[in-house]
């Protein structure tokens, strides 16, 4: 079994820095595997913000698989915007912006999918697409698949297919057929985690959705800052997370969620009386 904390939307430039400490120590005491960060390390890509995501992250375990989102990209700095987008987050972050981790348990694939000529939403490629599709046919048998992305590839049904990342529909047949377990994303900073079988109807296919809330920002959505904990095993996945108790200073277990492999693909596990069923809260909008 492998444990990876899930972090996204740090916002450094915005951040609640109460959080950061305690952010830490929990980290350091629940021990993961892999730490990955699905994104917007900044507020608007300035130095000073890069400077204190790096920082921040150095006082982190590893390995790290680190994506860049769309806050990452200059927003007002026209010319480094269009010309050189995420040059700081090369320089301060990483010069891999689709980073890859593999052992005989899992297989972690990250992709950037922020884009200089969009605001806010982003885009995958076919290349972007094909990559994935290499890395997870190479996987070992019975390890687990996850795709890192900024922004989402499935959100609840409630959502339109245009809150999803640009060329989701394109990708999800290639996930499928390559054998993607776990889709981590961000960018709306409010948790969720849930199946892709309502949205994509694919035969004997539902890769496992979490959705990090806002880890670090005082942007929270109506909802408190959080990460995620999830232990991965073969046929078993569990997501435990943890938000933030201002009163107490820590960020603790909150939620624990358990998903099951089955011959239709990853399904919550059924709930016992004494263990009811979350509500599904609905995602803010970036």
């Amino acid at each position: 079994m492998r444990k990876l904390v899930h972090i996204s939307d740090l916002h450094f430039g915005r951040i609640d820095p109460a959080t950061v400490e305690p952010l830490r120590t929990a980290i350091g005491v629940v021990g993961p595997d892999v730490v990955v960060v699905s994104g917007d390390l900044t507020q608007r890509a300035r130095e000073e913000e890069y400077q204190a995501a790096a920082a921040f992250l150095a006082g982190l375990p590893t390995p790290q698989i680190v994506v860049p989102g769309n806050h990452d990209v200059p927003l007002y700095d026209v010319f480094r915007r269009f010309l050189l987008p995420l040059q700081r987050y090369r320089k301060y972050v990483s010069a891999e912006t689709e980073p890859h981790f593999a052992d005989d348990e899992i297989v972690i694939q990250g992709l950037n999918t922020a884009r200089s000529f969009t605001f806010k939403d982003g885009r995958l490629n076919g290349g972007q697409i094909d990559k994935v599709r290499r890395r997870f046919e190479a996987a070992p048998r019975g390890a687990v698949r996850v795709l890192v992305t900024h922004h989402p590839l499935d959100l609840p049904a409630s959502y339109e297919r245009h809150d999803l990342v640009g060329r989701a529909d394109q990708a999800m047949p290639v996930l499928a057929k390559c054998g993607a377990d776990l889709l981590l994303a961000g960018h709306f900073h409010q948790a969720h985690a849930g199946d892709t079988s309502q949205r994509y109807a694919i035969k004997q296919f539902a890769a496992l959705v979490v959705q990090a809330g806002t880890t670090t920002s005082t942007r929270r959505r109506d909802e408190p800052n959080s990460f995620n904990l999830i232990a991965c095993a073969t046929d078993e996945i569990t997501v435990d997370r943890y938000t933030w108790r201002e009163a107490e200073g820590v960020f603790a277990s909150a939620l624990t969620e358990h998903f099951r492999r089955t011959p239709d693909g990853w399904r919550r596990a059924p709930v016992t009386a004494a263990a009811p069923a979350p509500a599904e809260v609905p995602l803010g909008q970036s």
